[in-house]
């Protein structure tokens, strides 16, 4: 199984607390977002964990308790941008602390297992394409050597997070404007020792030398793990997403770093009414179960191929 930890909040930064005594006590209970009584057990063990793919903006809780987690092996997906506190409200300045704190976790765990994430790109009056070419250079330098790969994306509008594009005064450019953008983003990656992939994009950015990325990756997690996974692609993500499944232990509406883009948060009220409830002993993130609640044994276990193969000598 592979553990997602978490496209839905921002567990490393909020509640890491809460994920270390998880694994001390080797279960979580997730609810189903579509089946609010549908409740799931799931053993998290290293026996059938293979490996936790994090997503943060802000890994620093968890800097000094990383030997917590040396039964497992695992990932980070690292969000850093230029983008300001009128776009991203509670995340600490960038050059100051979030860019050292990118190198710090970088020295700890290896180049390999931190992904530099620059999504999604918003094009507006002051986040202008030449804004963000200037401020991707100026990131993308100071990680140079701290770094693999970089992923990047365009931002998509939800339903949920309709309301707050509108007030962003946002727009589009057209797919010459788009590739020419692509390939200056690319050049610098390249220029900084880093691939880069692009996240759930229907466009093909092959030409501008930006593959498509998986962010939950089959060949990153087998090289990292040294054996090979019998995994498939997730269902239930968009077609255009390569991510192999994974197991999704987040909880929406609960991360409170208040990115204006943010799909995960729907509802500024539930957010403040479900951080309340957070108990970082208690076996489900931020809430409580109930009488109603159904709780179902999930069925998990390890992805790993027992036959050897090539690929394993």
């Amino acid at each position: 199984m592979i553990l997602s930890v978490s496209r839905r909040t921002d567990i490393p930064n909020y509640y890491s607390e809460w994920f270390f005594n998880r694994v001390k006590e080797g279960f979580v209970y997730v609810r189903n977002p579509m089946n609010a009584h549908q409740v799931s057990k799931i053993d998290i063990t290293p026996e059938v964990v293979d490996c936790i793919v994090f997503w943060t903006k802000n890994p620093e809780p968890m800097l000094d308790r990383l030997d917590e987690l040396s039964s497992y092996d695992y990932y980070f997906q690292f969000t850093l941008t230029g983008y300001g506190k009128d776009m991203e409200c509670n995340v600490p300045h960038k050059k100051e602390k979030m860019i050292p704190i990118f190198q710090e976790l970088s020295k700890k765990i290896g180049m390999k297992k931190v992904i530099w994430r620059y999504d999604p790109i918003i094009f507006t009056k002051k986040y202008s394409p030449e804004y963000h070419l200037k401020a991707f250079e100026q990131i993308a330098t100071a990680l140079k050597g701290y770094t693999e790969k970089c992923v990047i994306s365009f931002v998509d509008i939800y339903a949920k997070n309709k309301k707050n594009m509108e007030l962003l005064d946002l727009y589009e450019i057209d797919k010459n404007e788009l590739l020419e953008f692509a390939k200056k983003i690319a050049g610098i990656a390249k220029d900084n020792g880093m691939k880069i992939g692009s996240c759930a994009e229907s466009i093909d950015l092959d030409e501008c030398g930006i593959e498509h990325n998986c962010c939950i990756d089959k060949t990153l997690i087998e090289d990292i793990i040294g054996c090979r996974l019998k995994v498939e692609k997730d269902k239930n993500q968009r077609e255009e997403c390569g991510c192999v499944e994974g197991v999704e232990i987040g909880t929406y509406n609960t991360c409170k770093n208040g990115c204006k883009y943010c799909y995960a948060n729907y509802s500024q009220e539930s957010v403040v009414k479900n951080c309340s409830r957070y108990d970082p002993k208690s076996p489900i993130l931020c809430g409580i179960l109930d009488e109603n609640d159904k709780i179902t044994v999930r069925k998990v276990k390890s992805l790993k191929e027992q036959q050897l193969s090539i690929f394993d000598f």
